[in-house]
């Protein structure tokens, strides 16, 4: 049996990194995520890896970007105010199709807000919080273990596709301990000979760029390429989970610490006798809209709990296409929704 050992979330993403090959870390602190730069301070070397506590979030990013383009596994992580910090850096990195894993502890906002665990950077990630027509691959982990599964499929997941990868935690499953038992590496290795500046003493020169201003339809080009990309994505990477979905009469949807509480509100809800069930979408993008879709058929509401005002409701309406009545219950600025409001709100429907 394997081992299991008890650790905090930001810790697990750090080991799980190491594993999965990471050698370059690149972070600024701030609060709910500090532990992360603070393990790769002590682990990095030790593995031959190379951490810098950057200047800012800005100069970390950027940091990323030269290191992933010499076909180096990179990663920094922040929380809410620091990722849009590097957004810009983020929109860069996926114009040069460069992989890269960047990890965001979301806090409560807006503006600096407060260092509770909340979820109201979804648009941001989901919708691409920079400029211009890229998509980022945004998973959401929702225990310490899945945190630890996650952040080594993450570095594939950039590999294969040459794309950022987000990780978008509420900042609750960073600070947490459970017992997780470290993923093995999956071995899987990438040819990134084809365009990562690596010297070009006896080989063609490469270009890493972002930049497309000739011809006049570089741009476009380009554009269309990713398109097809991210299509790709879509078809390939769905990923959720469905807890008595199948039989129920009302459905419940969310993502990270919401879907747990949202858990135990089915668990609860069931054992009173209304008929409740869960879709928790892991991959927010690409969305399981198809598969939302589907568990909706026949329910009689759809109630959707985020810690934030109404983000992921939005995508879950989308994927309904008002077949069938969209709820909605969230808690703001770092306060947990709680599992006898959620309980509550289901049974007015069923009249119960």
């Amino acid at each position: 049996m394997a081992e299991r050992t008890l650790m905090k979330g930001n810790e697990v993403l750090g080991e799980a990194a190491i594993i999965a090959g990471c050698r370059f870390y690149f972070g600024y602190p701030i609060t709910p995520q500090n532990e992360v730069p603070a393990y790769f301070a002590a682990r990095m070397p030790k593995v031959g890896g190379t951490f810098i506590q950057a200047e800012s979030e800005v100069a970390a990013i950027n940091m990323v970007f030269g290191a992933a383009a010499a076909g180096a596994r990179a990663m920094t992580s922040s929380s809410s105010p620091g990722i849009s910090l590097k957004m810009e850096g983020i929109s860069y990195l996926s114009g040069a199709e460069l992989p890269a894993v960047v990890v965001n502890m979301m806090r409560g906002g807006p503006g600096l807000g407060n260092i509770a665990g909340a979820q109201g950077d979804y648009f941001q990630a989901v919708k691409g919080g920079g400029h211009g027509d890229y998509r980022c691959i945004v998973l959401a982990p929702a225990s310490v273990q899945e945190l630890a599964d996650l952040t080594v499929k993450a570095f594939d997941l950039a590999d294969e596709y040459r794309m950022v990868v987000m990780i978008l935690g509420d900042g609750f499953v960073g600070q947490m301990s459970e017992p997780v038992v470290l993923p093995e590496p999956t071995g899987r290795t990438f040819d990134k000979s084809s365009w990562a500046l690596t010297g070009a003493a006896g080989r063609d020169t490469h270009l890493v760029a972002s930049m497309r201003l000739n011809p006049e339809d570089a741009l476009e080009k380009l554009n269309l390429r990713l398109q097809e990309k991210y299509r790709e994505v879509e078809r390939r990477e769905v990923l959720f989970e469905e807890t008595q979905a199948g039989d129920a009469e009302y459905l419940i949807a969310g993502f990270g610490l919401a879907a747990r509480i949202a858990r135990s509100a089915v668990a609860s809800l069931r054992r009173a006798g209304v008929r409740a069930g869960l879709l928790r979408p892991i991959t927010l993008w690409p969305f399981p809209s198809a598969d939302l879709h589907r568990a909706a058929q026949g329910k009689r509401k759809v109630l959707v709990v985020e810690m934030n005002a109404g983000q992921m409701v939005e995508d879950v309406r989308l994927a309904v296409e008002g077949a069938v009545p969209v709820d909605f219950l969230g808690r703001l600025g770092g306060i947990t929704p709680q599992v006898e409001e959620i309980v509550e709100r289901v049974r007015s429907y069923a009249g119960a």
